[in-house]
């Protein structure tokens, strides 16, 4: 549920009865929209509006007493109304959520001075005196626009979609379980760059977990409660007893430590440490994690992490991190999407298998190699999603942009999708020129959009926008 404050914008020389209807317009969009309001009353002030400095000031107040459920701020113009009331209001509040600024048309058969609402100019000032104040702000799609058109629902939901992305990545805490595979240089990055940004990056040893688990019995309830949670969630024919009970303790424990650790995602050294000396992998338990909703990355990609909560957030979706990995035939505008896998159910359209790791088993054995979960990504429009620390500038940098899942069908193993995404030749120039990393973020829906507005106007990160 996403909470708005609103700002219902008023100028005393225009028809102040246009901003006591437009506000109740307005309310009962967002009611529809599943959308909670903290406003003012036509109590607090005339009409529920801001006007002068001390309406600003009451709310301000408002949203101050209200700022720990407060998502996002909308300020609504039905008439002209005055920029400094809704920029002092922001300001006075102190809240640093993202803010979308919308205004009221006007009918041309209604352009006399007791009907005409200006909010077409009354918006440019608006917007004005925000960039004066410093403070950034998204625009709907349409300059003027009746709330009860469907693009003005649109341009709310992705609003709120937005806000979800911006207020959950400054507050992100990850669990970084084990260290990168050795080789796995690709996926450094940079720890404080992350907290900078409010991005906090919990490491665990991975010998801590394993002696946790090994404390556990077979005939524990949590261990029995979760085999049976991974055979409701896959099929597991062919796949021992002893390797599912191994694959349910992992699972027990790495949940314990969500829960206490309060961690909204997790990055795993996924090999081949557990495959070697525990005995199976953990892409199971990674897929049934990011199915839920938690994401969790392999091969300890931190950053890549971070763009598949993202990609979450903006969703509302289960999201899942894979290689740009081959090209597919001749076609220049397509590709084969894998990994090995720990893809969750919703990408499958839960018809993933449980299967080995089919990489490694010649390595560890195939016995050792048990719990990846494989099969064809289900056809969909899809945003993909890489984010990186570029440590030697300092910064945050991703890429964001959409393409679509095909129906195509490949004879190989492990987790897989074609995508086709426009001028894909260009999108892989601009990420071998610039050095991202192989992996990318996925998930289902088109939200490259309520991304790149996330990452650049409020969390001041470049971003290549592919389109």
């Amino acid at each position: 549920m996403t909470t708005l404050g609103m700002i219902v914008g008023n100028r005393n020389f225009f028809p102040s009865e246009l901003a006591e209807e437009g506000r109740g317009r307005v309310l009962k969009v967002l009611a529809g929209l599943g959308i909670e309001v903290v406003c003012l009353s036509p109590e607090d002030t005339p009409y529920g509006t801001v006007e002068t400095y001390e309406e600003a000031k009451k709310c301000a107040a408002l949203f101050k007493a209200n700022a720990e459920k407060i998502d996002g701020i909308l300020v609504t113009l039905p008439n002209f109304g005055d920029e400094r009331g809704v920029a002092d209001t922001i300001r006075l509040s102190g809240l640093k959520v993202p803010v979308l600024v919308h205004a009221f048309p006007d009918e041309t058969t209604a352009m006399s001075i007791e009907k005409r609402r200006d909010s077409f100019c009354g918006k440019m000032s608006v917007c004005n005196n925000l960039r004066q104040y410093n403070i950034p702000y998204s625009l709907t799609r349409l300059h003027t626009v009746a709330p009860e058109e469907e693009s003005f629902k649109e341009d709310i939901l992705k609003f709120a979609a937005g806000c979800c992305v911006v207020n959950g990545l400054r507050k992100a805490r990850f669990g970084q379980i084990g260290i990168r595979p050795v080789n796995f240089t690709t996926v450094r990055y940079s720890e404080k760059l992350l907290e900078h940004h409010g991005i906090t990056v919990e490491p665990y040893d991975l010998a801590e977990i394993l002696g946790q688990i090994g404390r556990l019995k077979d005939d524990e309830p949590a261990v029995i409660e979760q085999v049976e949670a991974i055979k409701g969630y896959t099929s597991t024919a062919g796949v021992s007893a002893e390797a599912l009970i191994k694959m349910a303790k992992f699972a027990v424990v790495l949940n314990r430590l969500i829960e206490e650790h309060d961690w909204n995602g997790t990055a795993i050294q996924c090999w081949t440490a557990l495959e070697e000396y525990f005995g199976v992998v953990p892409c199971a338990i990674m897929s049934m994690l990011s199915n839920r909703k938690n994401p969790s990355a392999c091969e300890a990609d931190i950053t890549g992490l971070v763009g598949m909560y993202a990609l979450t957030l903006a969703s509302g979706r289960p999201s899942a991190l894979l290689d740009w990995n081959n090209n597919f035939g001749g076609d220049q505008n397509k590709c084969v999407l894998f990994h090995c896998s720990n893809l969750p159910q919703d990408i499958f359209g839960n018809e993933g298998k449980m299967d080995y790791q089919a990489i490694i088993a010649g390595t560890v054995g195939k016995e050792n190699t048990y719990g990846t979960i494989t099969g064809r990504m289900k056809p969909a429009k899809a945003t993909f999603c890489r984010v990186s620390t570029d440590d030697l500038n300092g910064r945050i940098r991703a890429y964001v942009g959409e393409g679509e899942i095909l129906n195509e069908t490949l004879e190989t193993f492990g987790g897989y999708g074609v995508m086709a995404v426009p001028r894909m030749q260009e999108l892989l120039r601009y990420i071998c020129e610039n050095g991202f990393e192989h992996h990318v973020a996925i998930c289902p829906g088109e939200v490259a959009e309520v991304i790149n507005e996330a990452f650049t106007k409020y969390l001041n990160w470049p971003v290549y926008y592919h389109r």
